[in-house]
């Protein structure tokens, strides 16, 4: 992986706040829609960092991705018969709504911001015949001539290989990187295509297509990413979250997501092994939509048991990817409220789901750090660490996220079932009390620790855990200095002053502490900040390392609460026991830590 990069450009690294929860669906048609979804976020403290504005806030069809809000829903403009043109079609029968709260969307990204989130928003590569794109591609021979999505509308994609193209594509773009826009949405860089065989025997600008078409995402990516670097002024790392990509594409600020997968327990399985072979080759970041996008497995609702039980798991895993973001396909909805009420089993395991997302932001964002800094990757398939390990090695449902939190997500049924008409049933009456048992296999040469129970096991062998609705199998690495950080509404409500380094005893470990200023490219000229953990099993020490680096408005001070996890020090989710605390100013601290309740611990290993 490292030779990969080193071949085809480093991994770069995405602003803190992407590493939170984001909220998206298929589709928000108003302003007003969007905010309210954030609204209620805040409200209800479900924890979020991201909301995304999907397509057709230019309007209809024959007006796509014009890169500029043109359906009158968005600008004030309903009702009047100059802007009646751009309503999409399955909002002309839509009822008056009244005066918009906002009245713009400048007005929407304020709003946004305001209330502490970001916003991504969808771009093609495609223009519709209404575009002023379309129509000054079409002046340079840089339309690609192919159907694409939408069908039937005349749309088509540039070619991404002129490079006069790519530039008018950043030149109409730069009006929504000027409203403040925080990330981009790169859909269909395939892009959608529909030719027959045999009809793909075209040139673009450079070769024929056959021979450059694999190449058409990379170059996509490349151009918005290097021409926002190149904006004058510009603070904010380039976000772009991808359908498609090759090599190359982790040095562009780019995510891949899967696509538009079916919402199945077959597709959840699928999808593990999807990513894992993509950050096989070198690609750190990828993400998958929880829940799944299509739903034509299930009656469309979200109160459907059967429903909320695929989306709670698809959450959980969530929690264990590079990115967690929240999606489905019209006519359902994926918004957590959607789901039921606090106190009901599935909203509750899901919003304990995001909660552990951002109390372990300190371990991700080090992982991410270490992406950068030195080749990492933050989805491992067993094989990367296990190689002499013939049953790791070969298992596609489990993996390292990181290089110490063994993960298995839950991906199949344990508690709800479906009947013919796509209806869901629980299985027991009370949810919550169930727990079914899942087997996960815990690799050689290592012991492991249950992270909700701090069960010790040796590796080599499978185990049947029991998983309640709120739990996924989760094991940690004896060895482990894992940071958690605080309980937060969003990625910056509160510094890292104190963290809590749990450290898992059973074998010598270190960890190391990656900052930075969380948005903006100065890591790259070394402004970023290094602590190095290290825990010695032999003599029970763990010593913190002098802080390498810094930047500006870093922490000069700061308190760690060590625990050294055993039966009593508290598990999981929850802050735990306390071992010792300790002021950090970035000079070398060197604690020796003894084991708690030494005796009642061993005996709960040896039970």
């Amino acid at each position: 992986i490292a030779s990969i990069r080193e071949l085809t450009g480093q991994a770069t690294m995405f602003p803190k706040w992407a590493m939170g929860f984001w909220q998206c669906r298929e589709r928000y048609k108003t302003s007003d829609e969007l905010a309210g979804v954030l609204d209620k976020y805040r409200k209800l403290k479900i924890p979020t960092d991201a909301i995304v504005q999907d397509w057709q806030y230019w309007g209809c069809d024959s007006n796509w991705n014009a890169m500029k809000f043109q359906n009158p829903s968005y600008i004030n403009k309903v009702g009047d018969p100059a802007y009646a043109k751009y309503l999409p079609a399955d909002m002309k029968q839509m009822k008056a709504q009244g005066e918009p709260r906002l009245k713009s969307p400048e007005e929407m990204v304020k709003y946004v911001h305001k209330n502490d989130a970001h916003l991504m928003i969808s771009i093609w590569a495609s223009f519709g015949p209404w575009t002023e794109q379309y129509r000054e591609l079409k002046k340079m021979n840089a339309l690609l001539p192919f159907e694409t999505w939408p069908r039937n509308s005349g749309v088509m994609p540039y070619d991404v290989f002129n490079p006069k193209a790519r530039n008018l594509y950043w030149k109409y773009l730069t009006h929504l990187y000027q409203m403040g826009f925080d990330a981009w949405w790169t859909d269909s860089t395939e892009p959608d295509h529909f030719e027959k065989p045999g009809d793909e025997n075209y040139q673009t600008f450079d070769g024929s297509w056959l021979g450059v078409k694999n190449a058409f995402p990379l170059l996509h990516n490349k151009s918005i990413y290097e021409h926002q670097r190149a904006m004058k002024g510009n603070e904010k790392r380039s976000l772009q979250m991808t359908r498609s990509g090759s090599l190359g594409i982790q040095h562009y600020g780019t995510i891949c997501w899967s696509g538009d997968v079916v919402a199945s327990w077959n597709e959840m399985k699928n999808q593990i092994s999807s990513g894992l072979n993509f950050s096989l080759c070198g690609i750190p970041f990828w993400n998958t939509d929880l829940g799944g996008f299509f739903y034509w497995e299930f009656e469309q609702n979200p109160k459907n048991p059967a429903i909320q039980e695929l989306q709670t798991r698809w959450m959980q895993w969530g929690t264990f990817m590079p990115l967690m973001r929240n999606h489905c396909s019209s006519p359902m909805v994926s918004e957590l409220y959607e789901f039921g009420k606090q106190g009901d089993w599935a909203y509750d395991a899901m919003i304990k789901a995001i909660k552990l997302r951002y109390r372990l932001l300190p371990y991700i964002y080090s992982t991410a750090g270490d992406c950068v800094q030195n080749s990492g990757s933050m989805m491992r398939a067993l094989v990367m660490d296990y190689a002499a390990d013939k049953k790791a090695s070969r298992l596609n449902d489990e993996y390292l996220f990181g290089r110490n939190i063994l993960v298995k997500p839950v991906t199949d049924p344990l508690y709800t079932w479906k009947d013919k008409e796509k209806k869901g049933h629980t299985i027991y009456p009370d949810v919550r009390k169930a727990a079914a048992p899942v087997n996960v296999y815990l690799p050689k040469g290592n012991k492991w620790y249950d992270f909700w129970s701090n069960t010790q096991y040796e590796g080599g062998q499978d185990i049947q855990r029991l998983c309640p609705i709120d739990i996924m199998p989760v094991f940690i690495k004896a060895g482990t200095i894992l940071p958690f950080g605080p309980e937060v509404q969003y990625s910056s409500e509160k510094p890292w002053d104190e963290l809590e380094i749990r450290v898992y005893p059973g074998a010598d470990g270190k960890f190391t502490l990656y900052e930075d200023e969380g948005d903006n490219y100065n890591y790259e000229k070394g402004k970023f900040s290094e602590i190095q953990f290290v825990w010695n099993e032999a003599d029970r020490t763990l010593s913190i390392a002098p802080r390498k680096g810094g930047y500006k408005g870093m922490l000069q001070h700061r308190r760690f609460h060590i625990v050294l996890v055993d039966a009593n020090s508290g598990a999981g989710d929850q802050p735990m026991q306390a071992s010792k605390s300790v002021e950090y100013d970035r000079k070398t601290v060197k604690l020796q830590i003894q084991v708690l309740h030494r005796i009642k611990y061993l005996t709960h290993v040896k039970k």
